[in-house]
């Protein structure tokens, strides 16, 4: 068996030109009377917000208790810009912006397709969007998890279409209100009221998502070193084996930035916040011999258990809790208690974070509901990371990193992607070119995969040598697998030629780290993520569609 570099289906172009905006706050030089300059008109028990030429906002309320307040996918809703043109006519009403013409008709109904349209042009074509239309020809976004996923699935529905328009309903999800400096969650109490976003640009793709990131947040940039190798394995590691196996790459002259500590790293269970001594002894001197070669630590997290007796930060939890540690077994996990969140980082992360981890991989446990009714704790959790980092940010010098699952539209702001357990398979490689530059759609830009692929956990020598090369032009190069004697993800132990091929991978990335943490700026600049589709730059040509396993790097 010969391998080489492959030439994969992927276009490297560098940016010549980046999009700038203007101040939120900048004057706006009207073009019509200033009485027609709005950004939002209440019409019988319906109301449109402008957020940006093809974005309105829709709502429908019969008791008119529209809804202000922030949500996980539209966090800056109120940063507005104005219709051009508003005419009513008896119960009619049409907004007018450069790219859209909305017409709504008060017949005292819920949107339907008789009483509200959206038109735009596509190709000098005036498209039509009613409420009920097919939107199948939506360009997809991404998805929760690739766990126990052998090949391919299907994707949620993303931000841009074929047809020119998508429509976001942002209906049930829960609102933020400020409490203690910081946003809270609660659950909205408008009944049946409708809220929904229609995006119409057309074909012009990258103006969507930069208006999108405009009013949902930018897409921050990792620190440079998540651009580096990272090493993960589900395996009952000592630190001394650690030790071994950092001093391996540099034997074999493999770069690594990143070492990732499975759950064996606590004690026994799902949930745990104290050091396994069995495996590690000297937890603070192991993180500064890891720091001191450069390396930064992550270690995986499992929340959902709480605080049981056997951990050594119980009675403080207990006592923060208002809880008698004699007559209590566990401090149940509940991120909706702002008690329980300020104790959950001051008592069980911080500490560790002090000992020398850089950030926490949030291997999801948590199910689908909270306290909060319509709250999913996984995307709340991972803005809790996010936020809880982000505010020490003077205090510990570290730009926010978390390591979690897509917990919906809005969680491009907490990067960086985990997919999930995936098979080892062609299959599943062959599906993640794909599922990677589409999650762009939704500005999810930093999907990390298990490469070689996480269960049954042996991998063939080609296929992990060419999984290494789709990683090199990736946005994370991490390697991984499930718990499985027979399952190896060092490069040494492969074939001589396998190990060749995926040598000059590793190498190769490091050589485009600068390019790629370049292309993160931009992305944080345009809304458009590093990996991307063929159709953003080749709207129109049918090949740009059609060949899901190309896309564009940088």
């Amino acid at each position: 068996m010969k391998l080489r570099i492959a030439t994969l289906s992927i276009s490297i172009l560098l940016a010549a030109t980046r999009t700038t905006f203007a101040q939120d706050d900048a004057p706006i030089a009207p073009s019509q009377p200033p009485r027609q300059r709005i950004a939002l008109k209440t019409f019988g028990n319906a109301r449109f917000t402008c957020l940006a030429d093809g974005i309105v906002r829709m709502e429908y309320d019969a008791r008119r208790r529209f809804e202000d307040r922030p949500t996980f996918a539209f966090m800056h809703r109120n940063r507005r810009d104005t219709f051009s043109q508003v005419r009513v006519d008896d119960k009619k009403l049409t907004l007018l912006t450069p790219r859209l013409s909305l017409t709504y008709t008060d017949d005292g109904r819920p949107f339907h397709p008789g009483n509200l349209v959206v038109s735009f042009l596509l190709n000098g074509n005036t498209v039509f969007w009613k409420p009920g239309d097919d939107d199948s020809a939506n360009l997809r976004g991404t998805f929760r998890t690739l766990d126990g996923i052998s090949g391919a699935t299907d994707l949620e529905l993303g931000l841009l279409s074929r047809d020119g328009w998508a429509v976001v309903d942002d209906s049930e999800s829960p609102v933020f209100e400020p409490r203690d400096n910081q946003l809270w969650p609660v659950a909205r109490d408008n009944g049946d009221a409708i809220d929904w976003y229609i995006f119409a640009y057309g074909h012009d793709y990258k103006t969507a998502l930069a208006d999108f990131t405009r009013v949902a947040g930018h897409i921050p940039m990792p620190p440079r070193y998540a651009f580096g190798a990272w090493w993960s394995r589900y395996w009952a590691y000592s630190e001394k084996e650690l030790r071994k196996l950092v001093d391996e790459f540099d034997e074999h002259d493999v770069p690594l930035d990143v070492l990732v500590i499975d759950m064996d790293w606590h004690l026994d269970g799902w949930t745990g916040y104290t050091w396994n001594r069995r495996y590690f002894p000297d937890p603070d001197g192991f993180l500064e011999g890891m720091d001191a070669l450069g390396l930064k630590t992550t270690l995986n997290l499992h929340p959902a258990d709480g605080v049981g007796k056997h951990e050594r930060q119980f009675r403080d939890m207990c006592r923060a809790m208002g809880l008698d540690p004699a007559t209590t077994d566990r401090v149940p996990f509940d991120a909706t208690d702002p008690r329980f969140v300020d104790a959950y980082f001051k008592i069980l992360h911080h500490p560790i974070e002090q000992q020398g981890i850089d950030f926490w991989w949030m291997d999801w446990q948590q199910g689908s509901e909270t306290n909060v009714p319509g709250l999913d704790p996984l995307p709340w959790l991972n803005h809790l990371h996010w936020f809880d980092m982000a505010r020490r940010i003077d205090e510990t010098g570290k730009r926010p990193l978390i390591f979690s699952r897509w917990g919906g539209l809005g969680n491009h702001r907490y990067q960086i992607g985990f997919s999930g357990d995936t098979f080892c398979n062609w299959q599943s490689l062959a599906f993640q070119p794909y599922f990677t530059a589409t999650a762009a759609n939704v500005g999810f830009g930093y999907w990390s995969h298990d490469i070689g692929g996480h269960q049954p956990g042996r991998v063939d020598p080609e296929l992990y040598a060419r999984w290494i090369q789709f990683g090199t032009f990736s946005p994370i190069l991490r390697t991984h697998t499930t718990k499985n004697p027979e399952a190896e993800r060092r490069i040494w132990m492969f074939p001589p030629d396998a190990y060749d091929a995926a040598k000059k991978a590793f190498q190769l990335r490091y050589h485009l780290i600068p390019y790629i943490y370049t292309a993160s700026r931009e992305s944080f600049d345009t809304g458009v993520s590093i990996c991307r589709p063929l159709y953003y730059d080749w709207p129109e040509l049918a090949d740009a569609y059609a060949r899901t396993g190309g896309y564009l790097f940088g």
